[in-house]
């Protein structure tokens, strides 16, 4: 396992932390009463938030597999998250099992589970930096230990955006996702979902500040803003959508009778 130097380890249980409260949205045991707590305020305002937090995991993992059939054998996930089966590396090492995966958290619960639960293929390779996602120098220079950033890498930042501001004097989130991107080598991909309040936009605009109360920042985005990201990038058909709606397999379809889902998803590759 890969570790920043400065990395702290005491888990904060005073606050919800969106890592934990998205794990008891998908039924983990990762979660203490305040994460729940938010959990449920958000859930009674919002009824899309357990089936969004399911159908977002299944696009993740549909994405990882289409990248990994395209060839890509390096991955770096920011913003894991708790570790829930099946995660990133045992998508993508299920289909090529020499794929190298590195994945980066600030979270010190995950970095509790990391060594226990992110066991890789013989063959390939996992490991876990915690860092950041703030902090691209530390968590590309940790990361580049595993991964060869002169080769194609699929960066995945799924769900993560809308926790970081636009402002340029604060957290600058499309700079700071196009350091992450120059760095690639041509061939590489990017993964992203992001809440919106397009769809949905009392229900998610209760929820935003629920996250704000909480202390946590919460910046839902429309379509147009979402798709900035990907300036630059060719984007993999259909482009940029509803989670359910990218490239879905057949429980997705089925689970598109259950409502509306307020999360885009698109994945882009670098020319």
């Amino acid at each position: 396992m890969t570790g920043s130097e400065a990395a702290p380890t005491r888990i904060d249980t005073s606050r919800p932390h969106p890592a934990r409260v998205y794990d008891w949205w998908l039924g983990g045991k990762d979660n203490y009463p305040v994460d729940e707590e938010l959990a449920r305020r958000i859930l009674a305002v919002d009824a899309t938030a357990v089936r969004g937090a399911r159908a977002n995991r299944r696009f993740m993992h549909r994405a990882t597999r289409t990248t990994a059939e395209a060839g890509i054998r390096q991955f770096l996930d920011i913003g894991t998250g708790i570790p829930t089966e099946p995660n990133l590396h045992q998508v993508a090492q299920g289909v090529a099992p020499d794929a190298k995966v590195v994945y980066a958290d600030n979270d010190p619960i995950v970095l509790r589970h990391a060594e226990a639960l992110l066991h890789g293929s013989a063959e390939g390779s996992t490991e876990y930096v915690h860092a950041d996602v703030r902090d691209p120098d530390t968590i590309l220079r940790l990361a580049g230990e595993t991964l060869d950033f002169t080769q194609p890498v699929a960066l995945s930042l799924v769900a993560l955006t809308h926790y970081l501001g636009d402002a340029t004097d604060g957290d600058d989130v499309y700079g700071l996702i196009k350091r992450y991107v120059d760095v690639l080598a041509p061939g590489s991909y990017l993964v992203m979902s992001q809440v919106t309040p397009d769809l949905n936009p009392e229900a998610i605009a209760k929820a935003a500040e629920h996250f704000r109360r909480s202390g946590t920042p919460f910046y839902p985005r429309s379509l147009a803003e979402f798709s900035r990201f990907f300036d630059g990038l060719e984007l993999l058909g259909p482009g940029v959508i509803s989670v359910y709606g990218w490239r879905p397999d057949p429980e997705d379809v089925a689970a598109q009778a259950e409502g509306i889902v307020p999360l885009y998803g698109g994945v882009a590759r670098k020319a």
